[in-house]
Parts: structure tokens; sequence; C-alpha cells
């Protein structure tokens, strides 16, 4: 049996390490479908600085790294609720449920929205009288098993739709991740791949068009029916390796620290890292820094907080907040409220 749980593992590793070195060979800003996969849902590990990839206790941990499923004990349910960029709405919901003996499975919505705009063309800047909007959301399902008592491995698949108008794309991709506990309640490893799927373009009446073939010839037909024709992209692949340390500091004051480097395939390389205080394991404080040594990076900095009351022994009602900055693009805020069955 332990071979087999070696063999799961490597082929993990394998996986992981095959994905990074493809995506080594890659530094295409912005050519990315997706970005908002890229928006990071936990309000508790955004506090962190988004260096959650070999963190776990949370169903919502598995956007960094499904394996933290593994580590779920109970049930958990989580909403969040992020006033993002520009006015736009970004809600993230999540509910896990560990069998024991079996593992645990997960279910994920993750919505976005950027409400109504006005059209505008070349020809009429004010507004055409139309309005669109761009809507987005991804569908997942998790499972995340312990393979040992201290190694937890996961997979996420997702289907993806992004809507523009009357055109969109619908994609499928996959997260996958591994984590190692090298010590009790202490040292933790962690390493996984987000969004590793197939390319995608989009399609919709928005492009078609009539079409003269010859605007300098008169009397032909210019008004052939026709259809542009838009390039295909992958989704934004990201590779995360992580590590985090739990310090006991007496019985009522606790410190997690906890640092994660990110390779992804539309973007540089950066590191996360921060830091969480607990306190009478009720309150927390945290505070972080994202995406350091990425060039031309807007803000960075990131704080937070969050209260916890357990109810009967049986389940725990959590709240948590960040504030997180973007330099000129200002900033988001983040509320994650959060309920937890043992």
């Amino acid at each position: 049996m332990k071979s087999f749980y070696r063999k799961i593992v490597s082929l993990f590793l394998f996986l992981l390490i095959g994905i990074s070195n493809s995506l080594m060979a890659q530094s295409k800003t912005g050519t990315t479908i997706g970005q908002f996969l890229k928006i990071e849902p936990s309000s508790r590990i955004v506090g962190l600085g988004n260096a959650g990839a070999s963190l776990s206790g949370e169903v919502s941990s598995i956007f960094y790294n499904p394996a933290s499923l593994g580590r779920l004990n109970g049930s958990d349910i989580q909403f969040t609720f992020n006033k993002w960029l520009a006015d736009i709405n970004y809600n993230y919901m999540a509910a896990g449920v560990n069998i024991t003996g079996v593992g645990t499975f997960a279910l994920i919505l993750t919505t976005l929205n950027s409400g109504e705009m006005d059209v505008r063309t070349v020809e009429q800047p004010l507004g055409t009288g139309e309005r669109f909007s761009v809507k987005n959301f991804a569908l997942g399902v998790g499972y995340g098993l312990m393979l040992t008592d201290r190694v937890s491995v996961g997979l996420q698949l997702n289907y993806i739709n992004e809507t523009i108008w009357h055109s969109s794309l619908s994609t499928i991709g996959m997260n996958f991740g591994v984590q190692y506990q090298l010590t009790n309640n202490g040292l933790t490893l962690g390493a996984s791949v987000s969004n590793f799927g197939s390319r995608a373009s989009y399609d919709g009446r928005d492009l078609y068009i009539n079409y003269d073939f010859d605007p300098k010839k008169y009397g032909d037909n210019d008004q052939l029916p026709a259809i542009l024709r838009t390039d295909t992209y992958p989704l934004p692949t990201i590779f995360r390796a992580g590590v985090s340390y739990r310090y006991d500091l007496g019985t009522d004051y606790k410190l997690l620290v906890a640092a994660d480097a990110i390779h992804p395939n539309d973007n540089t390389e950066s590191i996360n890292i921060g830091g969480e205080l607990s306190i009478l394991n009720y309150f927390a404080i945290r505070g972080g820094y994202r995406n350091l040594f990425l060039p031309d990076a807007e803000g960075g900095l990131v704080l937070g907080g969050g209260v916890r009351t357990d109810i009967a022994g049986a389940y725990n009602i959590r709240f948590d907040y960040t504030y997180a900055d973007y330099g000129r693009l200002a900033e988001a805020h983040r509320v994650t409220v959060s309920i937890g069955i043992y």
C-alpha cells in the first residue's frame, strides 16, 4: 500500500514539474482568457498575501491547492463577496464535505458581473442607446484525499464560461496539487497547478457582419453575410509552490507564516508572503504582500482580520475581511462568511 501511495505522489509531482517547465517557456503577458479565474476568493488567505499553496482548514483553500481538501475536517461552507476593481461584482461560493475513509468532496461556483455599460462606437462615441455587460462564471467539483497521515492530494474540474454581450466561449479546466506536512502542526509544503485546460475562442452573433469584398467596385453585392474568426487562447495556467509554518506562542496566541512562489503562463514570476496572529482561537489579525518582484505591479499590501465563534461544540461561524491595495487601480474589499460543521 505504501508503494501505491508513493506512486500516486510521484505522478502528481511529475505532472507539476512537467507543467511548470512548459510554463517557463512562455512569457506572454495578457494573452490568456478567463482572467476572472485569477481573482483570489478567500478573505483569510488573501490577508496572508495570497500565500495559500501549503494552507488548509477551509474549503476555499481549494482555490490555491486542491490537496487542501484532504485536510478538511467535517464540512465547510463559504460565501465571499468581493467589491472588485471598477465596481465589478465578484462572488464565490464553496461547500466541502468530508466522508470518513473516502475523502473530501467539494462544489464551487464563481461568478463575475461587470454591470451594464453603454455601447459606444467610433461613429457614436456618446453611445448607441444600447447596453451590454460582461458575465463570467465557473462551476467546479473537487476531491481531496489523505494518502498518509502527512501527504494529501487533490483534483478539481471546472466548467468555464465567459460572455460579452451576445458572444461567449466555454471550456474545461483542471486544478491539481499535493501537500506534505513535515511536522505535526508545523512545517508544511505544497505545490499545485491551476487552470490547466484546453484553448478556446469566442463565438456569437456579435461576430456576424455584412462584408463588401471590393468597396471600390460598384454594382456588386456589398452585403455579403460573413463571420469574423477569432483566435484561440489558453487559460491563465498558474504553478504555485509554497511553504508555511505555525508557531505556538503560549496557550492563547499562535502565529502562522506562509510564502508562495508563483509562475503564471501570462506574466513573470513573483513571490507572495504573509502572516496571521491568532488570539484565543477566536480572533485573527493578518497582513502580507503579494506580487513581490513582479515588474510593473500595482500595489501589493494586504491587511485583514477575522472573528470566529463556536456554537454548541457542533459547528462554528467565521467572518473574515481583507483590504487589498492595487495602486492606481484603487483597492478591493473582500468579505467571507463561513460555516464549519464538525
